[in-house]
């Protein structure tokens, strides 16, 4: 139990209104949305707010491009942004953007803080200017051949192809990639935050506690190396806010971007949702407030959010953040992650064809809380999310929850392994633990250990065979019962990594919610409902159908023909060819008759891999007038989903329980259904006269057919 509720406001970094949103910014909010859900499971008032930063010269520009005004152009951003965010039930209590009322008191607020301190300079510099535009280029809009090694079309501040470094200005041949024109120089004043005043202060603040101590140490180095003054002014043309005194002036997106997180706090609390929750801001933003702020960032952001984002909150006075917590970035397949591998994925093109409960998955079973990269093992990915939420997490409901249903749908009222259940219950003790410190791969670890704890009991007792016995029915439920119960402890613990499992869980099991504290009673006696259906298997297919839709996005990008249409010129090719082949009519053997089927050879049978399977669940397939699906455990807590024909001659009721033979290694087979993972094997002329191949009762499931 907590000792009193925490008051504890979260963020994000802000995704820029310029783009989509890929599964490199989703590692964060995933990580962020998982430790706020579990924070409000625990009790705590925990309130977690972003907002689309919506300022600076690429939206200006981008919005140009396509004949619409920026605040229209940022409008759709957040429209797409907000829509796949809750894709992947990120559970933002506001979301609102940098181009706000609320953004631009608090920057200007905290502006003229510092200015009225003594805290701004200002001074003319230097910088390219593009005659055409008008308007002054930064290091990204500047291209030209490098100083040292003569590559061309390489921007102004790098060389990839030599890895050199250098200013715009010495570049050769410069030209603007907005317009094409050759830069010239120009001078204008410009405005700067003198964060050297602050080094005292960074010092101290940077090692209290409120870093992890790999980024610490790379603060100190900076320090060290002493600060310099930090630019936050824009000339005219610019989309954003003007700064005060300062006509054709404007603050630089970064000043305003963090204080984004402010403005969207502040519009929570003047909402009817914020009143309604009592949310007071300068409770939490007052110098001495007692609530505790925490911000979820990249590791390229440092700087912003550890250097000059306090700096200006302590001038200000306001509270700092209670922690920066950073993280690595996201690579795939072990490599930085590229449009043209296919592996700069869009959230929306995932979701076009993969549940989003499986990356939620994925994320946490890898994190830790240090800043280390994440990679996103595509094979990896559908394994673990197969394996673990599949096999082991939903397996245990599905294999025991209808022998319940048909005995009156009431768990027993006696608990006969109340140590181990309460060996579950002392379990969230220590995953609590490790929620807290972000080390949600831990955790994750811990929770899949106690699943394989709750799987082994089921094959133990196998409730499947004592209900063919006559007088064992209560002890079939009580079984039943005991995995019910473990099974509600595990989803308790997953419901901040998975949400929409954690609502369905609560649906079936009958309660109001599945929160930290309520596992602490066992359910006896509990009315539960129907077990539906909660999570399918991941498919290998559909990543590859990501995978290849972003390649199809890039080859439009780069007004490419898409290999989409390649490939359906190859099928076609393909159909002229096998309706030839069929006009040449059947195949005949030497006695005249037509050859039914090829003989192989005993290699090409031995690659057939028969298992007993048992069927733990068969039902009536919606729409198909021969089908039936069936769950069939394979052993070691695998189970496989595989539609047969055998309708007109079982009815489901009749085949649960039973030991059937399967193809265990077929290839998957995508039906209108669904996907069938195998084949069970059957005999007979057809129509009622099919008859599953049973074993004998001394086979198990798993056994190999030899």
């Amino acid at each position: 139990m907590t000792n009193s509720t925490r008051k504890i406001l979260v963020t994000s970094a802000l995704p820029y209104a310029n783009g989509s949103i890929h599964l490199g910014h989703l590692l964060e909010y995933i990580q962020t949305d998982i430790w706020v859900r579990f924070q409000k499971s625990r009790g705590n008032q925990c309130t977690y707010v972003c907002a689309d930063d919506a300022h600076g010269t690429a939206i200006m520009l981008r919005a140009e491009k396509e004949g619409r005004s920026p605040e229209a152009q940022i409008a759709a951003v957040k429209a797409e942004h907000e829509a796949d965010f809750a894709g992947f039930q990120i559970g933002f209590d506001n979301f609102h953007s940098t181009h706000s009322e609320e953004n631009r008191h608090f920057s200007e607020e905290i502006y003229k803080a510092c200015r009225d301190k003594g805290h701004i300079a200002v001074r003319s510099i230097t910088q390219l200017f593009d005659p055409v535009k008008e308007i002054f280029l930064a290091d990204r809009y500047i291209k030209g051949e490098c100083p040292k090694c003569g590559a061309g079309d390489q921007y102004g501040d790098n060389c990839e192809s030599c890895g050199a470094t250098y200013t715009p200005a010495d570049l050769k041949n410069p030209y603007s990639t907005i317009s094409g024109a050759t830069p010239v120089e120009k001078e204008s004043e410009h405005y700067f935050f003198k964060l050297p005043d602050f080094d005292a202060f960074l010092k101290e603040w940077t090692r209290s506690g409120t870093l992890q101590d790999e980024v610490a140490n790379k603060l100190q180095e900076w320090l060290d190396s002493g600060l310099q003054e930090w630019d936050i002014s824009r000339d005219a043309p610019y989309f954003g806010f003007e700064i005060p005194d300062a006509p054709g002036k404007y603050f630089y997106v970064w000043l305003d971007a963090p204080i984004g997180y402010m403005a969207s706090f502040k519009n929570l609390c003047d909402s009817e949702q914020g009143k309604a929750a009592g949310l007071d801001f300068d409770e939490y933003w007052n110098k001495d407030s007692s609530a505790e702020l925490y911000h979820f960032i990249g590791k390229d952001i440092i700087n912003f959010h550890a250097l000059f984002w306090p700096s200006m909150l302590s001038a200000a006075e306001y509270r700092t953040p209670t922690a920066v917590n950073a993280h690595g970035f996201v690579t795939g397949n072990g490599a930085k992650m590229s449009k043209s591998r296919g592996t700069f994925i869009k959230a929306r093109t995932y979701l076009n064809h993969l549940n989003p409960t499986y990356l939620r998955y994925y994320f946490a079973a890898k994190l830790g809380s240090s800043v280390d990269d994440f990679d996103l093992n595509l094979e990896d990915f559908v394994q673990r999310a197969n394996t673990d939420l599949v096999n082991k997490l939903v397996n245990i409901a599905s294999r025991t929850a209808n022998f319940v249903k048909k005995s009156g749908g009431k768990l027993s009222d006696t608990c006969v392994e109340e140590a181990m259940v309460q060996d579950f219950i002392n379990a969230g003790d220590s995953i609590a633990a490790h929620y807290e410190a972000r080390e949600f791969g831990k955790a994750m670890k811990e929770i899949m250990a106690l699943a394989d704890r709750a799987n082994e009991y089921i094959q133990e007792k196998a409730p499947w065979a004592m209900n063919k016995e006559e007088g064992r029915q209560q002890e079939v439920i009580e079984v039943c019962s005991v995995a019910i119960n473990l099974f509600r402890q595990l989803i308790t613990y997953l419901a901040p990594v998975l949400p929409e499992i954690a609502e369905k869980t609560a649906e079936f099991l009958n309660l109001d919610n599945l929160n930290w504290e309520s596992r602490s009673t066992i359910l006896l006696g509990h009315e539960i409902n129907k077990f539906k259906p909660m999570l399918a298997r991941a498919e290998m297919d559909k990543v590859t159908a990501i995978l290849e839709e972003t390649k199809t996005e890039l080859a439009i990008e780069n007004g490419e023909k898409p290999a989409a249409e390649t490939k359906t010129a190859d099928a076609k090719q393909s159909k002229k060819q096998e309706k030839k082949q069929k006009s040449k009519g059947p195949e005949l053997r030497e006695d005249g008759n037509e050859v039914i089927a090829d003989t192989i050879e005993f290699p090409d049978f031995a690659k057939v891999d028969l298992r007993v399977a048992r069927i733990v669940k068969a039902d009536h397939v919606e729409g198909a007038d021969k089908l039936l699906q069936l769950t069939l455990d394979i052993g070691n807590g695998e189970t496989r989903n595989v539609f047969s024909g055998i309708k007109a001659a079982y009815q489901p009721e009749d085949l649960e329980g039973k030991l059937t033979i399967m193809v265990a290694n077929l290839a998957p087979r995508k039906m209108k259904f669904g996907l069938s993972e195998g084949m069970v094997l059957a005999a007979g002329p057809g129509g009622s006269e099919i008859y599953l191949l049973e074993p004998n009762e001394g086979s198990q499931p798993g056994m190999r057919v030899m």
